[in-house]
C-alpha cells in the first residue's frame, strides 16, 4: 500500500499535527514538519481540517437484497465514505429479511467486495420481522458476518415475553438487542407527532408515550435478565429521562439519536412535504433541545443516521401514502456541527466520542473507532469546519434523494476519508475503493 503524510491536521480539534499513514496503519504522529516519511509518500494538505477517527454508524439502511431501487450496498457505502464513515451497520429489513446466516453473510460479502467501508449486518430479532418467533440468532453470530447486534428496526419487538427471551439468548454470546421503541396499538395509523401541530392539521398523532412505554419496559427486562439493550433513535424528552434513570441504576442500556431529531421539528409537517415523514416522527422543539443536552451529557451515547433512502415514487406522493424515512449519511457530520458544536454544547473531541469511539466500543470493533495514535488502523476523516454548503440531494451519491435538508445551508465539508489507509475520498470527491 502507499504511504500518505497528512499535514497540519488538528486531531480531534487539538493542535496541528502531521499524521503518517503507512501500510494501512498510522505509523507516527508529530508536530508539523517533524516526521520522516518514506520515499514516494504522498502529502495530503490538511491545514485547517479537523482529523477524526473514521465515523461508525450503528444504524444504516442499505436496502440490499431486495430493494435495490432504493439503495445498494455499493451506493450506500459510497455515500458513507463521502460522509466520513468507515463502518456502517446495515439494518435487517431487506427482502429477504436478514434473519438467517445466509442473508447476513451475503450482505457482509457485498460490503467487502464494494470496498468503500466496513459493512456489519444487523440480524433480525424475529423471523421475517413478524414478532412471533426468534430468528437464527446464534447461527448469525457464528457466521462469517459475526453478527452481534440484532434488531427488528422499522418494527417494535412488542411482545414482552419474546423480548425477554431475545435478551436472554444474546447474552450467551455477548450480543445486544437494538429496539425500535414503538407501542403498535398506540400508534395505529399515526402520521406524525401527536401534539398541537397534529391537532391543527387533523392528522393522527404518534404520542411520545408510545416510545417511552416500550423503553421503560425494556430497561426493566434488561435489568431483570442482566443483558444489554440499545435504544434506537430516541426522540422524546421523556425517553431521555427513562434512559437516564436506567443508567443511574446500572442497567446496561445505550441509546442513539439521529441527526434529524437534533435539528428538525414537527412544525415542518405543516408543509405536507413527505420528505419530513419519518418514524419516529419529528417532535417538538422542547424534545429537540432535550436530545441535544442528553448527547452533551452522555445520557445518549451515539449519533446514528437512520439513513433510509426511498425511490422517488415512495416520497413524491400525498402525505398519507408516503414512506417513512430520510437520508442522512452524507449530511450527518454537518448537522452534528450545527446542532452540537456551533451551539457550544461540545467540542470535536466529544464528537469523535459519539460518532466513532463509543459506537465502536458498544459493538466490540477492535479495528474501528480508535484514537489517532501510532499503531491504530488508519481510518480517518478530515473535516473542514469552515464555510457552509447548500444541500442539493441531486448531487448526493446515495440513490436516495429524500434529504430533509434540501436547500439548507449546513456547515463544514468532508475533505478526505481514509479507509484502512486508502483514501476513498480526496478533495471532497470519491476516488477508488479499497482493493482486497
Amino acid at each position: 500500500m502507499s504511504s500518505y503524510l497528512i499535514s497540519s491536521a488538528r486531531p480531534e480539534g487539538g493542535e496541528p499535527a502531521d499524521i503518517l499513514v503507512t501500510d494501512g496503519v498510522i505509523a507516527s504522529v508529530g508536530a508539523p514538519g517533524t516526521l520522516e516519511a518514506p520515499e514516494g509518500t504522498e502529502t495530503v494538505d490538511a491545514a485547517g481540517a479537523v482529523a477524526l477517527p473514521g465515523l461508525v454508524d450503528m444504524h444504516t439502511h442499505l436496502r440490499e437484497p431486495g430493494h435495490e431501487d432504493a439503495e445498494t450496498v455499493e451506493t450506500g457505502t459510497r455515500a458513507a465514505a463521502k460522509g466520513g464513515f468507515t463502518a456502517v451497520f446495515a439494518m435487517a429489513n431487506s427482502h429477504p429479511v436478514a434473519d438467517t446466516a445466509g442473508v447476513v453473510e451475503q450482505v457482509w460479502r457485498l460490503g467487502r467486495d464494494a470496498g468503500w467501508a466496513d459493512v456489519h449486518p444487523v440480524g433480525a430479532v424475529t423471523v421475517g420481522l413478524e414478532g412471533t418467533q426468534l430468528s437464527e440468532l446464534r447461527a448469525m453470530a457464528e457466521s462469517r458476518a459475526g453478527v452481534r447486534m440484532f434488531s427488528d428496526d422499522g418494527k417494535c419487538v412488542h411482545d414482552p415475553l419474546l423480548m425477554r427471551r431475545a435478551l436472554e439468548y444474546v447474552k450467551s454470546f455477548g450480543g445486544i438487542i437494538a429496539q425500535h421503541a414503538q407501542e403498535p396499538r398506540l400508534t395505529q395509523d399515526a402520521q406524525m407527532n401527536e401534539g398541537t401541530v397534529s391537532a391543527d392539521l387533523g392528522l393522527t398523532g404518534w404520542p411520545a408515550v408510545a416510545e417511552e412505554a416500550i423503553i421503560a419496559r425494556d430497561v426493566l427486562l434488561t435489568q431483570h435478565v442482566d443483558s444489554r439493550l440499545h435504544v434506537c433513535h430516541v426522540s422524546t424528552a421523556g425517553s431521555v429521562e427513562i434512559v437516564r434513570w436506567a443508567k443511574e441504576r446500572g442497567v446496561v442500556v445505550t441509546a442513539e439519536v439521529t441527526p434529524h431529531h437534533l435539528l428538525l421539528t414537527d412544525e415542518l409537517v405543516r408543509t405536507f412535504d413527505p420528505v419530513y415523514k419519518v418514524n419516529p416522527p419529528l417532535r417538538t422543539d422542547e424534545d429537540v433541545q432535550a436530545l441535544r443536552r442528553a448527547v452533551a451529557e452522555g445520557v445518549i451515547d451515539v449519533v446514528g443516521t437512520d439513513h433510509a433512502p426511498h425511490p422517488a415514487e415512495d416520497k413524491e406522493c400525498e402525505w398519507s401514502c408516503a414512506a417513512h424515512g430520510m437520508t442522512g449519511l452524507e449530511t450527518a457530520l454537518a448537522v452534528v456541527q450545527q446542532t452540537l458544536v456551533d451551539t457550544g454544547l461540545m467540542g470535536w473531541e466529544r464528537v469523535a466520542q459519539i460518532m466513532s469511539h463509543r459506537p465502536a466500543e458498544i459493538l466490540g470493533l477492535s479495528d474501528q473507532g480508535q484514537k489517532l495514535e501510532p499503531g491504530a488502523p488508519a481510518n480517518i476523516v478530515l473535516w473542514n469546519p469552515e464555510g457552509s454548503t447548500t444541500v442539493d440531494p441531486a448531487s448526493h451519491v446515495s440513490k436516495g434523494r429524500n434529504s430533509p435538508y434540501r436547500g439548507m445551508n449546513l456547515p463544514g465539508a468532508v475533505r478526505a476519508t481514509f479507509y484502512r489507509g486508502h483514501p476513498v475520498v480526496l478533495d471532497g470527491e470519491l476516488t477508488t475503493p479499497l482493493a482486497r
